[in-house]
């Protein structure tokens, strides 16, 4: 009688226990409260994220963590997030876009308000200096401005604006005029980067149809394909859709002879290479696997291409972007958006510089290990700096010039001192060993 009683016993606390876990399962299958990072968006979809070979997953590091020899400095009357990085046709300058929706201008020691995207900004709503969450909240109102190219013929600021589409700005600055909204009758939703052909054609990506600026993480996560590379004409204002179904495409800048196009595909962690003259027209190639996943790439005088990077691979990653079903369960957890972030993006951000030929052959690579420094490769989203990657060596030398000249507090990072100089003045840098480093370029007084 009483094996018969704990046999019955044990038959209920396993049905108990099995009645439980299918009602955990189905409540976070639910997740009636949202409680999961992608709980905000219920048509969320997990996509396949091509992965690279085990034979290209190991890259080269570097080993002196080179970046980590940057030095950081206070950032002064909220001047958070420049991200782009440009100079006039005269050389002055530099130009950068930051988060409040202004372009900030480098000028007599100090940086100067030379434009804005948004018509709607307010002097409340779009303050200098407020916290992050604030900023990020109104950015469709004040506008947030990434990609920035100068036009060498006439000397217009072409602007790509994540929430305002195309836009371009006289040389006298002020408000910015839209260009281009919306392709094909849908409106534009994360412009991000563009680049200026020689004919005037303004090539630029669209990061995504569906997700925003301020929610790129799920379009990180989900692996969304609706991304663009796109051209507008400025002879007939048409624009035309050049590539689909991309992942994120990122950063894209035209080759030196402007025979292809490298476009950075962030979600795959991949430059992509579309032929716009010779033989192979119209198609479209890997370039290069990256180690890791970039936002913006540019060329140098060489015909050589800097991708900016903020993390490595791993293999959390890897494995989630093979099977879109496991990243979905997991992404289905009530966990914590940090804990996510650590284990989707290799940890902790570290910021990466890699250089690639035009055949698309590996360089150079420099790095900050620890992301003491350096956290987010490239300007991504750190608050105070700008990378010297994207500037010819005129452009170098312009800097370092204005630098030192006006602002003796300021300091080109990873640069070597001139074997000899005035001790009165900032010991500028040698132009050949200036490598692909950053500008940490924040006066003390923005007007």
């Amino acid at each position: 009688m009483g094996e018969v009683t704990l046999r019955s016993s044990n038959a209920k606390g396993s049905a108990w226990m099995a009645g439980l876990c299918a009602a955990v399962t189905l409540f976070v299958a639910v997740d009636p409260l949202r409680l999961s990072i992608i709980g905000v968006d219920p048509s969320f979809t997990a996509k396949r994220v091509k992965q690279p070979l085990p034979s290209q997953a190991v890259f080269p590091q570097d080993a002196n963590s080179r970046l980590e020899r940057a030095t950081k400095m206070a950032v002064e009357y909220g001047a958070m997030g420049p991200e782009s990085l440009a100079f006039d046709v005269s050389g002055n300058g530099p130009y950068t876009g930051v988060a409040d929706g202004r372009i900030l201008r480098w000028m007599d020691g100090g940086w100067q308000e030379f434009a804005h995207t948004s018509s709607n900004r307010t002097s409340t709503t779009c303050k200098p200096g407020q916290a992050m969450p604030h900023v990020i909240k109104s950015e469709h109102i004040c506008g947030r401005p990434l990609g920035l190219r100068f036009n060498k013929k006439d000397g217009d600021l072409y602007v790509a604006d994540a929430y305002l589409g195309l836009l371009k700005v006289g040389q006298q600055g002020g408000e910015a005029m839209r260009l281009v909204t919306e392709v094909e009758g849908s409106h534009l939703s994360f412009t991000n980067d563009l680049d200026i052909a020689s004919d005037g054609s303004v090539y630029f990506t669209d990061s995504s149809s569906k997700y925003q600026r301020r929610n790129f993480f799920l379009l990180v996560l989900s692996g969304d394909d609706s991304g663009r590379l796109l051209k507008y004409n400025p002879r007939s204002g048409e624009t035309s859709v050049v590539l689909r179904g991309l992942q994120f495409p990122n950063g894209v800048t035209l080759s030196k002879d402007e025979s292809f196009l490298v476009i950075a595909e962030s979600v795959p962690g991949r430059l992509l290479r579309h032929w716009l003259k010779g033989p192979k027209a119209g198609e479209t190639e890997v370039m290069a696997v990256l180690p890791g996943y970039p936002d913006n790439v540019r060329v140098n005088e060489q015909g050589d291409f800097w991708v900016a990077m903020h993390c490595r691979r791993n293999l959390a990653s890897m494995i989630s972007g093979a099977f879109p079903w496991l990243r979905r369960a997991l992404l289905q957890l009530p966990i914590p958006f940090k804990h996510i972030y650590h284990l989707f993006n290799g940890g902790p951000p570290h910021g990466i510089l890699a250089k690639y030929s035009s055949d698309g052959e590996f360089m150079d690579v420099l790095e900050d290990k620890s992301g003491t420094v350096v956290n987010f490769g490239g300007a991504l989203m750190s608050p105070s700096f700008i990378t010297v990657a994207d500037m010819s060596q005129a452009e170098q030398l312009h800097v370092c010039r204005v630098l030192c000249r006006h602002h003796r507090s300021l300091r080109l990072l990873m640069c070597r001192k001139l074997s000899s100089y005035k001790s009165a003045e900032f010991p500028c840098a040698d132009l050949a060993a200036i490598r692909a480093t950053t500008v940490e370029i924040t006066p003390n007084k923005v007007q």
